[in-house]
């Protein structure tokens, strides 16, 4: 009956949306069964996606852990749901982030499966490249881990996309400069910007250097590797610093940066590595304070023995 009811208030889109949807959340606040109230939720996010009533739903969003939770649904019903949440939230310009974070949870319900069903997803992993490297306070993700991306590597028509994705999360702006030399009627078929892309290119750039150079970053390697001017070195550094990319401090004196945090543009074994060797180093300090505390407290306390008698 639920799902007779609820398909029936959502078949007229364009006829008072919101009304609607207020009647929509209603029937799914009475109902129990979970199989109901996912289907009745899935009504509701088809209407404000048809009746462009976004903001009416787009709260819900952050309740869906819950929601999965309590629904207990498959892996198709979880595409589906993750898929039209990331295309809900496409059409509202401002909640980019968001579609992508939907799109790349979409992604990640592929594994394992065969070539023809992983297939099903190469679309959505080319949409989710493309829009990763037009956010432009999006400077990491692990869609490089994810076999719905990695499909695009082999495949005659994506394997571009892919090789720029690689470009943007391990790369520096020289490689990108070469790419789109080479591709630039591929790039402005994806509506990407060059302009946009050497913006973030550079601070992608910055981030590496900050990885890769011991925590010293001098000011002459990153006029080479973002091809700017002398004086405008600063300028990135705070842009990055800006974008919280990197903490460092600027020695203008030695004119080099002095990195204390670099934010990690992917996350795999050699960053697994790295982590587990700062966290045995950090164990090992904190060691060897406790001991130090220790050592002190006796040496105190045997000195407070000595004077006690001393005093007798």
């Amino acid at each position: 009956m639920a799902k007779l009811i609820s398909t029936k208030i959502s078949q007229q889109p364009h006829d008072k949306p919101a009304m609607r949807l207020k009647i929509l959340f209603n029937l799914y606040n009475l109902l129990e069964g979970p199989d109901s109230r996912f289907f009745v939720y899935m009504q509701a996010l088809n209407l404000a996606l048809n009746g462009k009533v976004i903001d009416h739903i787009a709260p819900s969003f952050k309740k869906i852990d819950s929601f999965l939770k309590e629904w207990n649904i498959g892996v198709e019903d979880q595409r589906n749901l993750f898929l039209t949440i990331a295309n809900v939230l496409k059409e509202n310009k401002s909640s980019g982030k968001d579609s992508f974070k939907f799109l790349t949870k979409y992604l990640a319900t592929f594994s394992g499966e065969d070539s023809y069903v992983i297939g099903e997803a190469k679309e959505e992993a080319v949409r989710a490249v493309i829009e990763f490297v037009k956010a432009p306070d999006t400077f990491w993700c692990d869609l490089l881990d994810m076999p719905a991306v990695g499909q695009l590597e082999k495949d005659a028509k994506y394997a571009l996309v892919y090789q720029l994705l690689k470009i943007f999360l391990t790369q520096r702006l020289d490689a990108y400069l070469e790419f789109q030399a080479a591709n630039s009627t591929l790039m402005k078929s994806y509506g990407l910007v060059h302009e946009d892309c050497i913006t973030k290119m550079r601070l992608m750039s910055l981030v590496d250097l900050g990885s890769n150079e011991s925590g010293q970053i001098p000011y002459a390697l990153i006029k080479d590797a973002l091809r700017i001017n002398d004086d405008e070195v600063e300028l990135w550094i705070v842009k990055a610093i800006t974008a919280k990319l990197i903490d460092c401090k600027m020695d203008q004196m030695n004119q080099v940066v002095i990195v204390s945090r670099c934010t990690e543009r992917i996350f795999g074994q050699h960053q697994w590595h790295s982590l587990r060797l700062k966290l045995a180093t950090w164990r090992g300090n904190v060691a060897s304070l406790i001991s130090t505390i220790q050592a002190n407290k006796v040496v105190e306390e045997g000195s407070q023995a000595m004077q006690g008698m001393a005093i007798r």
